[in-house]
């Protein structure tokens, strides 16, 4: 089984309002379960859900703790920009205390992900610090000459890659790269292999003139492309207020990578807040033409690979 459902599908900020239902208003999230691993991509307010969800099947596995199923997730982190953590701190499997909870990510070669996360999160602005978790909370910093490893039974093993390592067996495998197309820091550009099906999760970042090459062989025939599209090119070009350099692209600019790298499906991820049900609709019917080809993420969509 390789599933994935989205959670959250916004950039910047939450929004709840009338004019977003279809789309929904919670900031980026996406949930993957393969070969019964669950593994999260980012911990925006999507992940809030995820949480309330593991949580009740986690009371119905047992009538008391000691009989019930421990929750076990590995939590990737893109960037620790707040629309990509703002649910971290709400995800209530955190605070129990059988719960397993790998994360994985990277601030920068000077700092420590946990630190960064304690720091952000926790103390001054939240009642717990980060020490105060109930639950098993293992964080740890990767880069991309590192891969991840899940196997059935064991903790998260992080080995070096050599170069277009595939996984072994059972495994599920995990890499990553660094893309400085964001600010201030860069974004982690995820894939995620199982066997012969592949997912790149490729959010907040901006494309180049004639495609972002190191991206491209990145998610080389790929199975699905989850591409950030914050704005349409006439925002992104807009003479009073222009969005070049805030580290987004447009929907043509993930439409190009996806032909570019021959990526079977793409999913537009990661869209302006002020974007509203309207408005994605009629882009939505721009791309109709490529039928399940190209897809709008929206809460709850779920693609089986």
């Amino acid at each position: 089984m390789f599933k994935v459902k989205f959670r959250g599908v916004r950039g910047s900020y939450p929004i709840a309002d009338k004019d977003f239902i279809q789309y929904g208003g919670n900031t980026s999230c996406v949930e993957v379960n393969v070969n019964g691993h669950l593994i999260i991509l980012d911990a925006g307010t999507g992940l809030i859900n995820v949480g309330n969800e593991l949580v009740g099947k986690y009371i119905a596995s047992g009538v008391n703790a000691s009989e019930r199923t421990p929750i076990n997730a590995t939590v990737l982190i893109s960037h620790i920009h707040q629309d990509h953590l703002q649910g971290f701190t709400f995800f209530r499997p955190l605070h129990i205390p059988s719960s397993v909870i790998n994360v994985f990510g990277n601030v920068n070669y000077n700092e420590c992900l946990a630190d960064e996360l304690s720091v952000l999160l926790f103390g001054k602005s939240f009642p717990l610090d980060l020490g105060d978790v109930a639950g098993n909370l293992n964080i740890r910093d990767i880069n991309e000459t590192e891969g991840i490893i899940l196997r059935h039974g064991q903790a998260p093993v992080v080995k070096r890659i050599e170069g277009d390592e595939k996984p072994q067996d059972d495994d599920v495998l995990i890499t990553c790269y660094r893309s400085y197309a964001h600010p201030q820091e860069g974004v982690l550009i995820y894939k995620i292999s199982y066997k012969d099906k592949v997912l790149v999760y490729a959010t907040d970042k901006e494309s180049y003139e004639g495609g972002d090459k190191k991206l491209v062989s990145f998610a080389r025939n790929c199975n699905l492309l989850i591409h950030d599209s914050q704005y349409t090119t006439e925002d992104y070009m807009d003479s009073f207020a222009p969005k070049q350099g805030f580290g987004h692209s447009t929907f043509e600019m993930a439409v190009e990578c996806k032909n570019q790298s021959n990526a079977e499906k793409l999913v537009f991820f990661h869209y302006d807040p002020c974007y509203d049900d309207n408005k994605l609709n009629g882009i939505k019917e721009h791309y109709n033409a490529y039928k399940d080809s190209i897809i709008l993420a929206y809460e709850g969509l779920e693609i089986d690979l």
